[in-house]
């Protein structure tokens, strides 16, 4: 059974300082995932979590991760403004964007980030926007199916990131020649895996080719970056990941490769999702019912606050608060008020009966949730609310009004 971390009385009181709809973040879970995933990985010295800016760009949120130790992931200009606002530099940024402006490498250099570049044609074009660093990082696609098992976890193939390994050889050598001296391998093969053996295998692979590169280029692999991909358990039936066991398991493929070649090198991470998807939740309240030939229940919320059901048809749980005991009885679609058919957070789901005015709270949208959203139907976007750690809120984005939507508009003067 999934439940939210606070009780309908807790939300009621928050409901009275913020209107619904709008996104709460627990910052107690959010701090606990990342000590437990350095704990995980702790036996590596130097390990980094590099957290994926694009999963929720908030500057508190940051700043938490910060706290913890984390880097970020940027992969735009706006996303690399945030971190040096926050005060990351250097080796605390990797930048991992593809069809690069020459604006953002110029950028990117300027901060002294960590570059991972996505195409061999990318070096040429970065020697002459901001300069080949001493350390770099390149980004790997083996091509086919990625497979755990039997299951096919991801298909390298067609996805647009990365390069072949000829490319990876050819570059690096390119790059030693330009000057750089210490190297980095990035790969990311699958998206909200939940089998425990995906990073060990990505590993396997990744560590494998780090020790090919080196006896066959003599370039100083410094790193391997595993990227993201680990899951959350969105159902209640999903069983999470068990991170202690994954970075148990990372470490037996390292003790088999890196160290039997004689090798040291670095783990990064890039978890946007695993770090703080679990961690949110978008708050709505219930406007309207309507029964035609289903039975529908309208919120304040749309597809604008979050768009993961509609784009890619997602499941993300629902609660009706103070009736989480009640029998889920009634099958509904839910919706929101989007000019879309898609604009649905649930079809035909099985639901306790809902009342007019009911808060209903949809899980896991801690990571790819308001950082998705958009102004179609010139609607507008949420507040953000962080639940501290004493239970205490604090508003950490506050929600868009008229203004902020004609803002672009302010040369035609239409409402002054």
């Amino acid at each position: 059974m999934k439940v939210p971390v606070f009780t309908k009385e807790q939300i009621v009181e928050i409901i009275k300082q913020y209107p619904t709809p709008f996104h709460i973040y627990d910052e107690k879970g959010i701090r606990a995932t990342a000590r437990a995933l350095n704990q995980a990985f702790s036996w590596n010295p130097g390990f980094r979590e590099y957290f994926a800016v694009k999963a929720l760009p908030n500057p508190v949120i940051l700043n938490i991760l910060k706290e913890e130790g984390c880097g970020l992931d940027c992969s735009s200009y706006t996303e690399l403004m945030l971190a040096e606002a926050l005060g990351f530099a250097g080796e605390d940024i990797m930048f991992s964007s593809n069809v690069t402006p020459a604006e953002e490498y110029r950028y990117a250099r300027k901060l002294d980030a960590l570059i991972n570049l996505d195409d061999y044609s990318h070096i040429d074009f970065l020697k002459e926007n901001g300069g080949i660093p001493e350390t770099i990082c390149l980004r790997y696609n083996p091509g086919g199916d990625f497979q755990v098992g039997n299951a096919i976890m991801g298909s390298p193939w067609d996805a647009k990131y990365g390069m072949t390994k000829t490319q990876l050889m050819a570059g690096i050598r390119k790059l030693m020649s330009l000057g750089a001296k210490n190297f980095g391998i990035h790969a990311f093969l699958s998206s909200n895996t939940t089998d425990k053996d995906y990073y060990p295998i990505l590993a396997k692979d990744l560590f494998h080719l780090a020790v090919e590169m080196h006896k066959t280029t003599g370039a100083n692999i410094v790193f391997v970056n595993l990227s993201g991909g680990i899951g959350i358990p969105y159902r209640p039936e999903d069983k999470p990941v068990d991170i202690l066991e994954v970075g148990d398991a990372v470490r037996k493929v390292y003790e088999k490769t890196i160290a039997k070649a004689g090798m040291e090198i670095q783990i990064k991470t890039e978890l946007g999702r695993f770090m703080t998807g679990p961690h949110g939740y978008l708050v709505s309240t219930v406007l309207h019912e309507k029964k035609i030939y289903k039975d529908y229940i309208g919120l304040d919320a749309c597809a604008v606050n979050l768009m993961r059901p509609a784009m890619y048809g997602a499941y993300h749980h629902i609660t009706v608060m103070g009736k989480e005991d009640e029998p889920c009885d009634t099958l509904y679609d839910v919706t929101g008020s989007l000019c879309e058919n898609n604009d649905k957070f649930a079809i035909n789901r099985a639901l306790p009966k809902i009342d007019i005015g009911d808060i209903v709270v949809i899980h896991d949208t801690g990571a790819h949730g308001f950082s998705m959203g958009y102004n179609y139907n010139g609607k507008l976007r949420s507040a953000e609310v962080l639940l501290k750690e004493d239970g205490s809120t604090q508003l950490i984005r506050r929600a868009e009004t008229p203004k902020d939507y004609f803002a672009t508009l302010d040369f035609l003067n239409l409402f002054d």
